[in-house]
């Protein structure tokens, strides 16, 4: 089992007073979370699985005698694909509210569905946490810093699935059945999504442009559906964690873009597989662009997992020149240009050094990523 960052910090939270709500994709490991957090509590914890349909029935619409019934002299409560239950959140705080010996801890297969029923009834009541894929700091700890190293390129490949992981020589069949069996689920059936077919468009014509400038009215065009589709499908796919777009970063020059946006995957394995693609590296087109995706969503997972505040950006004027990926920690901006190859000539625009001069600036390549992730 593969130790999760996110277990301490969740652990730092029980009986606070508040409800834990852990949000994250499909099969990245929340109920193994929940299980690790059992064995530690053992007889004095009560696991719900809402794919249950008289679970979805015993919590829908609960009252105060019902669930003190049901939880008996339990401590720890949890409650696993909690969107499933109609009227969850007020559920939750009922539990809140009226049982302070109880820490429930809610699970969600993405943020469609469990944000929009809690956000309101849990306000003031909750602590949020995002499990996001294994990260590479959470694969080194778990391998070896030498081992972790020599897999880099199967990682890249096949991505950070926990099962892909575990599944020495599997790893292909295992990432192409996670993508067609599990990831689109909660998207196609979220609200009046009834066009898969365009969805599935819409995610390779993205897979293609990792690390290019995004445009959606030419996506629209590509696809010939209307640009609030477009928006709309993204966006989903966004709040199902499949995609995030990295914003534009502006504040000093006039010709900076300020509008624009990248979009990259949460995971490289389900981009290559939407595309078919296991190439290896030494013969792939779009190498820099995956090493791009892969060190940026690593970065984003480390800060979140250390709990770190930031704000994330790239950066690219009209004459452009162009920073990969930009932090904004509280005002103390870092920039860094990503290069797979060490010793590149790949430097900082002087006009971004001459207009944020306060900035830290690095080139990161192969023989310091190790570093910028945290593992050094």
């Amino acid at each position: 089992m593969i130790k999760r960052q996110l277990y301490e910090l969740i652990k730092k939270r029980l009986f606070k007073g508040k409800a834990i709500i852990i949000i994250g994709a499909r099969q990245v490991g929340k109920t193994t979370l929940l299980n690790m957090l059992m064995d530690e509590y053992n007889d004095d914890s009560l696991y719900l699985n809402c794919d249950e349909f008289d679970v979805r029935e015993i919590l829908r619409d609960a009252t105060s005698t019902k669930l003190k019934a049901i939880f008996g002299d339990k401590k720890l409560i949890l409650i696993d694909e909690a969107q499933k239950v109609e009227n969850v959140g007020l559920t939750i705080k009922i539990i809140v509210d009226s049982f302070k010996q109880y820490q429930v801890i809610a699970t969600s297969s993405a943020s469609i569905g469990l944000t929009e029923q809690v956000s309101e009834p849990l306000t003031g009541r909750k602590y949020e946490f995002i499990l996001f894929l294994i990260s590479w700091k959470e694969y080194v700890n778990h391998s070896g810093y030498l081992e972790a190293n020599r897999d880099l390129e199967n990682r890249l490949i096949y991505g950070m699935y926990p099962e892909v992981i575990l599944k020495k020589g599997e790893e292909r069949e295992t990432i192409k059945n996670i993508t067609q069996s599990y990831l689109f689920k909660d998207v196609f059936t979220y609200k009046d999504l009834k066009k898969p077919e365009v969805l599935e468009k819409l995610v390779k014509a993205l897979a293609l442009q990792i690390g290019n400038l995004v445009s959606y009215n030419e996506i629209s065009q590509l696809l010939k559906i209307d640009l609030e589709t477009v928006q709309r499908y993204i966006d989903i796919l966004e709040k199902s964690y499949i995609i995030f777009r990295l914003p534009s970063f502006q504040r000093n020059i006039r010709n900076e873009l300020s509008k624009s946006r990248k979009v990259y995957f949460y995971d490289l394995g389900v981009r290559n597989a939407i595309l078919n693609n296991f190439l290896p590296l030494n013969r792939r087109t779009d190498l820099r662009a995956m090493w791009e995706n892969f060190l940026i969503v690593e970065r984003m997972k480390n800060n979140f997992n250390s709990n770190i505040s930031f704000n994330y950006y790239f950066w690219r004027t009209h004459q452009k020149q162009e920073i990969d990926y930009i932090e904004d920690r509280e005002n103390e901006l870092q920039a860094f240009e990503i290069s797979f190859v060490p010793n590149s000539k790949k430097k900082i625009p002087r006009t971004f050094i001459d207009n944020y001069p306060d900035a830290k600036t690095s080139v990161i390549d192969k023989s310091n990523f190790n570093s910028f992730l945290g593992t050094e």
